[in-house]
């Protein structure tokens, strides 16, 4: 939803009458994880792809209806071998769709926590996405009831003040794994209810440090992958922001003692460029200790074997070693900037989602596993 938030913000903020369709579950192979959406105007205007067009046709036509009859509605698109006019995936998967009306109603605009209708939920969750802040849109399958829960408040209910807290923990937990999915939830003596959670959690973060023709690359596909690129070196003549258009940051530091005063995680990665002793060792030292779930350094496998024997020095375990990725990247035989920048995002990407960077076409098994 986050991807067509512009649209359904302005959508929200001129009354307009819309369906949100939601991948809430898939089973099998899909083009789309669970989470992505597709919007429907009262007009027939169509925001977002649930699959890239094996069942939008369908959902159109669903989520018109919905609207018609203001009630939400919960779906599966099946493939069936023995229909050749039935709507699927053409990949064989099979898909959970949530369809929900979205009426922006009176008081729309209420910001109070804990107040508001679907419309104030959707409108404050998409705001606080807007202004970089961490929301989760977590929506009642039965009702319709939507809650956007921030770190500190929310907006929205359920109309049972202890599914409410229910809910709100629960979506505070997921937000705080990054994780999207149905829960099912229930207070005690009461029924249990189905509720979908939708994380938006701030960006993770590439940190790349070096200001050289590779960090340009590295930061265009960075931002194309999500991440919030900083480009980072301690010689200001070449860490400018003309030189790095596409970095949400520029900064002028040595870099060690910058990574030390930032907040990483796991999903932060961390791109080492340099490879000049002077930089790299001091760096890559704070970073190996670090959470970061990605660390790799550029340079040749000569200036590796003297980076390695410079990083025990400095007292770096073996273990800590272990989780350097260098020379970084995959092998694809690149050699220009853009190439190399390709070669380090597939690896990331690789790693990130457990994937064994094997040609598809000599391998077996689900595409997309789960």
């Amino acid at each position: 939803m986050r991807e067509i938030g512009d649209e359904l913000l302005r959508w929200l903020e001129a009354g307009e009458r819309f369906v949100i369709a939601s991948i809430v579950g898939v089973r099998g192979s899909a083009p789309r994880d669970v989470g992505a959406t597709a919007a429907v105007h009262a007009d027939g205007t169509v925001l977002g792809s649930l699959s890239g067009g094996c069942v939008e046709g369908a959902v159109h036509s669903l989520a018109l209806e919905a609207l018609a009859d203001g009630e939400p509605v919960r779906t599966s698109f099946d493939p069936d071998p023995d229909d050749p006019f039935a709507v699927g995936l053409t990949c064989g998967g099979q898909l959970d769709v949530y369809l929900h009306p979205v009426e922006p109603g009176t008081g729309f605009d209420s910001a109070a926590t804990g107040t508001g209708g679907t419309g104030a939920a959707l409108a404050w969750a998409l705001r606080s996405a807007r202004r970089g802040l961490p929301v989760a849109v977590a929506r009642v399958l039965d009702t319709g009831r939507t809650l956007a829960v921030g770190v500190d408040e929310h907006v929205g209910g359920t109309g049972d003040a202890e599914l409410d807290e229910t809910v709100v923990a629960e979506a505070r937990a997921m937000l705080d794994r990054n994780t999207s999915g149905i829960g099912q939830l229930c207070v005690p003596g009461g029924h249990e209810h189905p509720v979908f959670v939708e994380s938006w959690n701030t960006p993770p973060r590439m940190l790349v440090f070096g200001a050289i023709d590779h960090a340009a690359a590295l930061a265009r596909v960075g931002k194309f992958l999500g991440y919030h690129v900083t480009v980072c070196d301690a010689r200001p003549v070449f860490a400018t922001r003309r030189r790095f258009p596409e970095a949400d940051e520029v900064v002028v530091r040595w870099p060690h003692e910058y990574l030390a005063e930032i907040a990483t995680d796991r999903r932060s990665v961390v791109c080492v460029l340099t490879h000049d002793a002077k930089f790299d060792v001091p760096v890559l030292r704070e970073a190996l200790r670090g959470p970061a779930g990605y660390v790799g350094a550029l340079g040749s496998r000569r200036t590796h074997a003297d980076r390695v024997d410079r990083l025990r020095a400095a007292g770096l375990t073996a273990s800590e070693l272990e989780r350097l990725r260098a020379p970084i990247g995959l092998d694809l035989g690149g050699r220009t900037p853009e190439e190399t920048a390709v070669a380090i995002a597939a690896e990331i990407v690789a790693l990130r989602n457990h994937g064994s960077a094997h040609p598809l076409t000599h391998t077996s098994g689900p595409i997309h596993v789960a």
